[in-house]
Parts: structure tokens; sequence; C-alpha cells
């Protein structure tokens, strides 16, 4: 969708899931640090929940860009002329992203799936993100290239960092550095739609102005050192909510421990003959 909506709708769902990835993945490296066993029955479940959830994300996407009142309607060609083809990219970047969700499901569900090609698709359906917005925008004012020539950098270097997910699975400073990119996705979507798009009446940016180009060039620092903040903040918080609920586990267990020992028990006995 050519309006402020269509770039709020995927910003929206990248950052939502970029917020989750923020929180998953410290928490997955914390409960599994120093332990040699496999993903756990609950952390499977979960991995099979998100990318149901990751699917059905990915279907309301393309319905959305089908079905708005000014959408193709699954019309792709009709009388001599193609109909909405920048809706026709949306979709397909939102069908990839499905089918990512899908394998993931299957991987997990699917024993003799081979290890890592959830990874491999979801690394494609970045890539295709990046070939669809790469040829999105020829022919458009300099400001509307370049802001959407930034956000390739966010989706392409998230389809290499997946990739070496491939072969390096479960390294947490990859599945961080994957997580700030997503996040940064979502945010430069907004970001872009109240450039293009200005919502609430506010005045329309000068698209050929070129101290324009410089003051979105700024910005897109800020959103990346925005979303390495929150990766950061989040990796804190479980950081010490972990080692608070392992202290508290410790100390029941020690409790227990001592309660079953017979010199703890003797001693009481003895102490209430006393009394």
């Amino acid at each position: 969708m050519a309006n402020f909506q269509g770039h709020a709708l995927p910003g929206s769902l990248f950052l939502i899931v970029g917020l989750w990835w923020s929180v998953k993945y410290p928490l997955k490296y914390f409960h599994q640090k120093g332990k040699r066993t496999q993903l756990t029955h609950y952390y499977k479940r979960l991995e099979i929940s998100e990318a149901a959830v990751r699917t059905v994300f990915s279907i309301i996407g393309i319905l959305a860009e089908q079905f708005v009142p000014d959408g193709p309607h699954l019309h792709l060609y009709s009388e001599n002329h193609w109909v909405k083809l920048m809706n026709w990219q949306h979709s397909t970047m939102y069908l990839f992203f499905a089918i990512s969700g899908i394998t993931d499901v299957l991987t997990y569900l699917v024993t003799h799936i081979p290890l890592g090609v959830d990874r491999l698709v979801m690394a494609v359906a970045a890539f295709n993100e990046g070939f669809l917005f790469y040829h999105h925008v020829h022919n458009r004012p300099p400001l509307d290239q370049y802001i959407h020539s930034l956000l390739l950098c966010a989706v392409f270097g998230g389809a290499l960092s997946v990739s070496l997910e491939v072969i390096l699975r479960d390294n947490i400073v990859l599945e961080l550095f994957r997580t700030t990119l997503i996040i940064l996705q979502g945010t430069w979507f907004w970001q872009i739609g109240f450039v293009l798009f200005p919502p609430f009446g506010t005045p329309a940016w000068d698209q050929n102005d070129h101290s324009n180009i410089m003051f979105i060039t700024m910005c897109f620092c800020w959103h990346y050192m925005a979303a390495l903040c929150i990766v950061a903040a989040n990796y804190s918080l479980v950081y010490c909510l972990v080692n608070r609920l392992k202290k508290h586990r410790g100390e029941l267990i020690g409790i227990q421990k001592l309660k079953s020992d017979p010199t703890y028990q003797k001693g009481l006995l003895s102490g209430s003959d006393e009394e």
C-alpha cells in the first residue's frame, strides 16, 4: 500500500517480532548456559508457537495488501495493464516470510528435516525482501529512493546474519545482531511512512532537498542506536531476572536439604524436649 498505513503495518509486525526476540534469545541463552542438553520440550513448543504467530502475521499482511479498498483483490493483470504492482510486491514479501514460518514449524515437528533448513529459508525470505525493495523505487524522487535504500542495509544485514546461523546455530551474538536489525526495520518502516506520507495533516517533506537526505542519514543512525539500546536493556533485565530466580531457587533447595538432614531433625527434637 502506497500510504502511511502500508508502511505502519509491516513496521509494527517487524517491531513486535524484534522486541520478542530481544527477550527470548537472552532467556534461552542464560537458561542453557553451561548445559549440553538439547532444547527442552518447553522451548520447542515456544519455537513452534512463535513460528505459527509469524506465519499468521504474514498472512494478515498479504490479506491487507490484497483486499484494502484500493487493492488489487488478487487481480494481477487486467485490461492490458498490470494491477497495483506495489501491493503485489509487498504481498510477495509477506509470502516468503509465511513460508519461513511454516518451515520453522515443520523443522520442530518433523524429525527428518535437516537442522538449519529453517535458518536457510529465513535468510532467503530476508534476501527476497531486499531484492524486491531494491527494484521498488526506480524513477522516484531522490529522498524516496534514498530512504528505501537505507532500509536495504538492515534487510541485507539480517539476511547475512541468518545465513551465518545456518552454520553457527544458536550463536547468541548473531541472534542479538539479527534482533537489532529486525527492530531497526520495524522503526524505519514507520519513519518512511512519516516522511513520505505525513499523517495528521503535517507538511510534506521536500523530496529534492539535499538537507533532508543528510538528516535522514543521521536519523537512520539514531534508529539503530535505539535498537541497540533496546536489546541491551532487555538482555540486562533478563540476566537480572534469571539470576534472581536461580538465587531464590537455590535458597529453597538449601532449606529443603537442611530439613531432610537427620542431624537437623534431631536438633529440633532435642530443642522441643528441653522446652
